[in-house]
Protein backbone atom coordinates (compact mmCIF):
# COMPACT_ATOMS: atom_id res chain seq x y z
CA UNK A 1 0.00 0.00 0.00
CA UNK A 2 1.35 3.45 -0.93
CA UNK A 3 2.62 5.59 1.96
CA UNK A 4 3.47 9.30 1.88
CA UNK A 5 5.11 11.62 4.40
CA UNK A 6 3.02 14.63 5.44
CA UNK A 7 3.59 17.51 7.87
CA UNK A 8 1.06 17.74 10.72
CA UNK A 9 -0.32 20.80 12.50
CA UNK A 10 2.51 21.10 15.05
CA UNK A 11 5.23 20.86 12.41
CA UNK A 12 6.03 17.19 13.07
CA UNK A 13 5.70 14.58 10.33
CA UNK A 14 3.67 11.41 9.99
CA UNK A 15 2.90 8.76 7.39
CA UNK A 16 -0.28 9.09 5.32
CA UNK A 17 -1.93 6.17 3.49
CA UNK A 18 -3.86 7.69 0.56
CA UNK A 19 -5.87 4.53 -0.14
CA UNK A 20 -7.41 4.73 3.33
CA UNK A 21 -7.12 8.51 3.83
CA UNK A 22 -5.57 7.59 7.18
CA UNK A 23 -2.46 8.72 9.07
CA UNK A 24 -0.17 7.07 11.62
CA UNK A 25 -0.69 10.12 13.85
CA UNK A 26 -3.13 13.01 14.09
CA UNK A 27 -2.90 15.48 11.20
CA UNK A 28 -3.45 18.20 13.84
CA UNK A 29 -0.07 17.38 15.41
CA UNK A 30 1.75 14.06 15.77
CA UNK A 31 3.88 15.06 18.78
CA UNK A 32 1.02 16.93 20.47
CA UNK A 33 -1.25 13.89 20.15
CA UNK A 34 1.36 11.46 21.49
CA UNK A 35 2.20 13.69 24.44
CA UNK A 36 -1.45 14.15 25.40
CA UNK A 37 -2.89 10.68 24.83
CA UNK A 38 -0.05 8.38 25.77
CA UNK A 39 2.15 10.39 28.15
CA UNK A 40 -0.18 12.75 30.01
CA UNK A 41 -3.29 10.53 30.10
CA UNK A 42 -1.35 7.26 30.09
CA UNK A 43 2.11 7.15 31.66
CA UNK A 44 1.77 10.18 33.92
CA UNK A 45 -1.65 8.98 35.08
CA UNK A 46 -0.27 5.52 35.86
CA UNK A 47 2.62 7.02 37.84
CA UNK A 48 0.11 8.94 39.97
CA UNK A 49 -1.97 5.86 40.86
CA UNK A 50 -1.91 4.72 44.48
CA UNK A 51 -1.30 1.15 43.30
CA UNK A 52 1.95 2.07 41.50
CA UNK A 53 5.02 0.58 43.17
CA UNK A 54 7.66 3.30 42.96
CA UNK A 55 10.66 0.96 42.69
CA UNK A 56 9.18 -1.37 40.09
CA UNK A 57 9.72 -0.93 36.34
CA UNK A 58 6.59 -0.18 34.31
CA UNK A 59 5.85 -2.67 31.55
CA UNK A 60 4.32 -0.89 28.54
CA UNK A 61 2.76 -2.57 25.51
CA UNK A 62 2.39 -0.36 22.44
CA UNK A 63 -0.09 -1.66 19.90
CA UNK A 64 1.22 -0.10 16.70
CA UNK A 65 4.94 0.73 17.09
CA UNK A 66 4.83 2.57 13.75
CA UNK A 67 7.27 5.47 13.51
CA UNK A 68 8.64 4.94 17.03
CA UNK A 69 7.43 8.38 18.15
CA UNK A 70 5.56 7.12 21.22
CA UNK A 71 8.56 5.07 22.32
CA UNK A 72 10.90 8.06 21.84
CA UNK A 73 8.73 10.43 23.89
CA UNK A 74 8.23 7.76 26.57
CA UNK A 75 12.00 7.34 26.85
CA UNK A 76 12.52 11.02 27.67
CA UNK A 77 9.49 11.18 29.98
CA UNK A 78 10.89 8.18 31.87
CA UNK A 79 14.23 9.95 32.23
CA UNK A 80 12.49 13.08 33.53
CA UNK A 81 10.45 11.13 36.10
CA UNK A 82 13.31 8.68 36.91
CA UNK A 83 11.15 5.72 35.95
CA UNK A 84 12.36 2.34 34.70
CA UNK A 85 10.51 1.11 31.62
CA UNK A 86 10.23 -2.27 29.92
CA UNK A 87 8.72 -1.28 26.55
CA UNK A 88 7.23 -3.73 24.05
CA UNK A 89 6.18 -2.47 20.63
CA UNK A 90 4.00 -4.61 18.37
CA UNK A 91 3.96 -3.81 14.65
CA UNK A 92 2.66 -5.93 11.77
CA UNK A 93 4.24 -3.78 9.05
CA UNK A 94 7.49 -2.08 10.19
CA UNK A 95 8.37 1.15 8.40
CA UNK A 96 11.49 1.34 6.23
CA UNK A 97 14.86 2.87 7.23
CA UNK A 98 14.24 5.57 4.62
CA UNK A 99 10.93 6.52 6.28
CA UNK A 100 12.62 6.60 9.70
CA UNK A 101 15.16 9.15 8.43
CA UNK A 102 12.51 11.42 6.93
CA UNK A 103 10.44 11.60 10.14
CA UNK A 104 12.94 14.05 11.72
CA UNK A 105 11.14 14.23 15.09
CA UNK A 106 14.41 14.98 16.84
CA UNK A 107 14.63 18.47 15.32
CA UNK A 108 11.50 19.40 17.32
CA UNK A 109 12.70 17.92 20.62
CA UNK A 110 14.95 19.89 22.93
CA UNK A 111 17.34 17.10 23.82
CA UNK A 112 20.87 16.63 22.48
CA UNK A 113 20.56 12.83 22.70
CA UNK A 114 17.28 12.59 20.76
CA UNK A 115 18.84 11.57 17.44
CA UNK A 116 21.00 8.86 18.98
CA UNK A 117 18.09 7.44 20.95
CA UNK A 118 15.69 7.54 18.00
CA UNK A 119 18.19 5.78 15.74
CA UNK A 120 18.85 3.17 18.42
CA UNK A 121 15.15 2.44 18.89
CA UNK A 122 14.91 1.60 15.20
CA UNK A 123 18.29 -0.11 14.80
CA UNK A 124 17.78 -2.65 17.58
CA UNK A 125 16.90 -6.21 16.66
CA UNK A 126 13.33 -7.40 16.40
CA UNK A 127 12.03 -10.28 18.54
CA UNK A 128 14.54 -9.78 21.37
CA UNK A 129 14.83 -7.58 24.44
CA UNK A 130 17.40 -4.84 23.86
CA UNK A 131 18.85 -2.46 26.48
CA UNK A 132 18.61 1.13 25.28
CA UNK A 133 19.85 2.33 28.69
CA UNK A 134 20.03 0.68 32.08
CA UNK A 135 16.49 1.92 32.82
CA UNK A 136 14.85 1.45 29.41
CA UNK A 137 14.51 -1.94 27.75
CA UNK A 138 12.86 -2.32 24.34
CA UNK A 139 11.36 -5.40 22.70
CA UNK A 140 9.99 -5.01 19.16
CA UNK A 141 7.69 -7.75 17.90
CA UNK A 142 6.63 -8.08 14.26
CA UNK A 143 3.18 -9.41 14.99
CA UNK A 144 -0.49 -8.98 14.15
CA UNK A 145 -2.76 -7.76 16.92
CA UNK A 146 -4.87 -10.89 16.50
CA UNK A 147 -1.87 -13.03 17.52
CA UNK A 148 -1.27 -11.39 20.93
CA UNK A 149 -1.32 -14.03 23.71
CA UNK A 150 0.32 -12.20 26.67
CA UNK A 151 -1.22 -12.75 30.10
CA UNK A 152 -0.84 -10.46 33.15
CA UNK A 153 2.33 -9.04 31.61
CA UNK A 154 1.81 -5.27 31.29
CA UNK A 155 0.91 -2.24 33.41
CA UNK A 156 0.04 0.11 30.56
CA UNK A 157 -1.16 -0.30 26.99
CA UNK A 158 -0.78 2.38 24.34
CA UNK A 159 -3.50 1.38 21.86
CA UNK A 160 -2.48 3.20 18.69
CA UNK A 161 -4.04 1.15 15.89
CA UNK A 162 -5.37 2.66 12.68
CA UNK A 163 -8.91 3.99 13.16
CA UNK A 164 -12.04 1.86 13.33
CA UNK A 165 -13.21 3.37 10.04
CA UNK A 166 -10.49 1.50 8.14
CA UNK A 167 -9.72 -1.43 10.49
CA UNK A 168 -12.91 -2.11 12.50
CA UNK A 169 -11.70 -5.63 13.39
CA UNK A 170 -9.05 -4.12 15.68
CA UNK A 171 -11.60 -2.22 17.77
CA UNK A 172 -14.00 -4.96 18.86
CA UNK A 173 -14.41 -7.25 21.86
CA UNK A 174 -11.98 -9.89 20.55
CA UNK A 175 -8.96 -7.56 20.56
CA UNK A 176 -9.93 -5.74 23.76
CA UNK A 177 -10.30 -9.09 25.53
CA UNK A 178 -6.69 -9.77 24.55
CA UNK A 179 -5.70 -6.39 25.98
CA UNK A 180 -7.60 -7.06 29.20
CA UNK A 181 -5.84 -10.41 29.56
CA UNK A 182 -2.43 -8.90 28.77
CA UNK A 183 -2.78 -6.27 31.53
CA UNK A 184 -2.07 -6.82 35.19
CA UNK A 185 -4.65 -5.89 37.83
CA UNK A 186 -5.17 -2.08 37.90
CA UNK A 187 -3.46 -1.85 34.52
CA UNK A 188 -4.46 0.96 32.17
CA UNK A 189 -5.14 1.21 28.42
CA UNK A 190 -5.22 4.58 26.65
CA UNK A 191 -6.24 5.39 23.10
CA UNK A 192 -7.04 8.42 20.97
CA UNK A 193 -10.37 6.82 19.99
CA UNK A 194 -13.68 7.91 21.51
CA UNK A 195 -16.38 6.09 19.50
CA UNK A 196 -19.30 4.71 21.48
CA UNK A 197 -18.87 1.27 19.91
CA UNK A 198 -15.24 1.18 21.08
CA UNK A 199 -16.18 2.20 24.62
CA UNK A 200 -18.91 -0.46 24.73
CA UNK A 201 -16.52 -3.15 23.47
CA UNK A 202 -14.07 -2.25 26.25
CA UNK A 203 -16.79 -2.36 28.88
CA UNK A 204 -18.09 -5.69 27.58
CA UNK A 205 -14.78 -7.43 28.35
CA UNK A 206 -14.52 -5.98 31.87
CA UNK A 207 -12.79 -2.60 31.57
CA UNK A 208 -13.88 0.44 33.55
CA UNK A 209 -13.84 3.20 30.94
CA UNK A 210 -13.47 6.99 31.22
CA UNK A 211 -14.08 9.64 28.59
CA UNK A 212 -11.34 12.27 28.76
CA UNK A 213 -10.56 15.50 26.90
CA UNK A 214 -8.85 14.65 23.64
CA UNK A 215 -5.69 16.04 22.02
CA UNK A 216 -5.80 19.11 19.76
CA UNK A 217 -8.37 18.59 17.02
CA UNK A 218 -10.25 15.88 18.90
CA UNK A 219 -12.92 16.44 21.53
CA UNK A 220 -12.57 13.21 23.52
CA UNK A 221 -10.42 10.09 24.02
CA UNK A 222 -10.79 6.94 26.13
CA UNK A 223 -8.93 5.48 29.09
CA UNK A 224 -9.74 1.99 30.34
CA UNK A 225 -8.69 0.34 33.61
CA UNK A 226 -8.60 -3.37 34.44
CA UNK A 227 -10.55 -3.74 37.69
Amino acid sequence: MKREIIITGDGSKTIHIPEWDEQYHSKHGAIQEANHVFLKMGLDHYLSKASYQKDAPIAILEMGFGTGLNALLTFFEAQKTQTSIAYTGVEAYPISPEEVKVMDYVSLLEDKDAQVIYDTLHDTNWESEEEITVSFQLTKREQRFEDIVDQDAFDLVYFDAFGARVQPELWGETIFKKMYTALRENGVLVTYAAKGSVRRAMQAVGFEVERLPGPPGKREMLRATKV
